[in-house]
């Protein structure tokens, strides 16, 4: 398997559930991608579940825990990275659209995405076409997906 070297980060605002968290910190830890958690979350960071779905990859992880929007922002425009929002309010296809090393893939909260002022920041707004009526992905499945074609794109899968 190829060492990730784009640099791609998955950022989770405000997560609700810690099972989803736990998962996408595992798929992150084998795929070498750091994984930034946007407190609050709805959940204490030493969840059980947290654990169980995240089972031993949790100490290869590389979980960095900012304090709120306003601090993860500050960061992400220090290091000069592009935030890229999956939304199911988004137009552009995930599929349609060109990733660059250094990208952060954010994700919105479980039960209620992200407010307007994050989807203003965001440098893309993207979507993973469903079938129609269909909600919403689970939120680990859509990291997954965001992350596989991500990676694919960049040459690192």
């Amino acid at each position: 398997m190829t060492h990730n070297t784009s640099n791609l980060r998955i950022a989770l605002y405000q997560p609700d559930i810690p099972g989803n968290t736990g998962t996408i910190l595992r798929m992150a830890a084998c795929f070498g991608i750091g994984v930034d958690v946007i407190e609050p979350a709805g959940f204490d960071i030493s969840d059980r579940s947290l654990k169980r779905a995240g089972m031993d990859y949790l100490e290869q992880a590389a979980l960095t825990r900012h304090a709120d929007w306003e601090t993860f922002q500050e960061w992400r425009l220090s290091e000069k990275r592009r935030l890229l929002l999956f939304s199911t309010k988004a137009a552009t296809p995930y599929t349609r659209f060109s990733f660059q090393t250094g990208d952060i893939l954010l994700l919105g909260r479980e039960s209620a995405g992200v407010p307007e002022n994050v989807h203003q920041a965001a440098d893309a707004r993207l979507i993973i076409p469903m079938v129609p009526g269909a909600r919403s992905l689970n939120l680990a499945l859509s990291a997954a997906i965001a992350t596989g074609e991500a990676l694919r794109q960049l040459h690192v899968l």
